[in-house]
């Protein structure tokens, strides 16, 4: 048995998790933050047989594609000293997933 965990966009998580209980996968959600745009995301552990991992994983890729989103870095305050003159709009590669598979010495579901 394998854990997997995916941390993936806020936008994606109601996607990625109704596909996966389509599935007949179980899955935790945790709400986490971090990346570039500090942006919300979520962890998502997902129990697998380590035949069904593949198939997690392709679930996941499909409802997580990664697209380009127009941003501008706004100038902010830190303290009294304005931070940040630049607010160029910039193109950053946004969606996608990361994930990583642990394997599962014992697992009980009671």
């Amino acid at each position: 048995m394998k854990l997997v965990y995916a941390i993936v966009r806020n936008d994606n998580e109601d996607d990625v998790v109704s596909q996966l209980t389509q599935h007949h996968y179980s899955v935790t959600r945790l709400s986490t933050t971090g990346g570039f745009l500090k942006k919300g995301n979520t962890t998502l552990m997902i129990g697998a047989e380590d035949d069904k991992v593949q198939e997690v994983i392709d679930v996941i890729k499909q409802e997580c594609g990664q697209h380009q989103k127009l941003t501008v870095n706004m100038p902010y305050i830190s303290g009294t000293t304005m931070v940040n003159y630049a607010t160029m709009p910039m193109t950053v590669d946004v969606g996608g997933a990361t994930i990583f598979v642990i394997n599962v010495d014992r697992y009980e579901k009671i």
